[in-house]
């Protein structure tokens, strides 16, 4: 059975966020992922988890303004400067938190513009560079251009073959199965094909983004199959609950 990590983010806001880690953990949850912990001191974040048992699965690099649409620096060579400087920025909470994965943000930018390409490959390998003495691995998540029009990596093949390119041990793939089915479909293929990349998997139902077993895809038999596949790692809940959030546990339960 997969080991699911609540999102933080999405999940549980019926609760102020630094009180989302003991409701996570109160339904069963031991690990936990959120998109951004910048909002609150590092040590405050790591407190939380030690207290609640949690582990932290994965957060995001610093994003630049979200309320203006800014998704990350990655792919914008003149926002260079910016993105070092968020990487630094993660590494204290990466240090702090002893979270495993963290996700560099590509941006908005023309996924066709070699200029934004070169950025985005020079970046990932100075985050790797910059990560490498922490043990953690850099994930890159396509994601769809429904939910955010104009976003560089929109495409799980592009990502998957600069993974390979790259051939760091510490960029992986972030494959968010939501995502996946949006852009592509064909996310037990896309599965069997990328397993040997990935190092974080997300799921939400589609198309509204609501609890796994509420949508188009059979989220059972896709969890079944990380099982046959021999995953190993966490699966983010980065879903939107349909209603309250316990109310909407029941897939968690039966599999708990």
């Amino acid at each position: 059975m997969p080991r699911f990590a609540a999102n933080l983010t999405m999940m549980f806001n019926e609760w102020s966020f630094l009180d989302r880690f003991a409701a996570a953990a109160d339904a069963g949850f031991d690990a936990v992922e959120f998109l951004f912990p910048y909002e609150f001191p590092p040590d405050v974040i790591a407190d939380k988890l030690a207290s609640h048992k949690l582990t932290p699965a994965l957060f995001n690099g610093p994003p630049g303004d979200w309320e203006k649409g800014e998704r990350g620096f990655a792919a914008l060579p003149q926002r260079r400067a910016e993105l070092e400087a968020s990487i630094d920025k993660a590494l204290i909470y990466v240090k702090a938190t002893g979270v495993g994965r963290l996700h560099v943000m590509a941006g908005i930018a023309r996924a066709d513009d070699p200029a934004a390409q070169a950025a985005f490959e020079s970046a990932v390998l100075f985050a790797s560079d910059r990560v490498q003495d922490t043990g953690i691995d850099i994930v890159l998540e396509p994601i769809n251009p429904r939910d955010v029009p104009g976003y560089f990596l929109n495409n799980f093949d592009v990502a998957a073959n600069l993974i390979r390119k790259l051939a760091r041990p510490n960029v992986k793939l972030q494959f968010d199965i939501y995502h996946r089915q949006i852009i592509h479909g064909d996310v037990i293929k896309g599965l069997e094909a990328m397993m040997p990349i990935i190092g974080h998997i997300q799921t939400a139902s589609v198309p509204l983004r609501n609890e796994p077993g509420t949508g188009e895809l059979d989220d059972a038999r896709v969890f079944a199959e990380l099982d046959r596949l021999g995953y190993n790692g966490f699966v983010g809940c980065e879903y939107r609950p349909a209603g309250k959030t316990l109310d909407g546990l029941g897939w968690f339960r039966s599999r708990s």
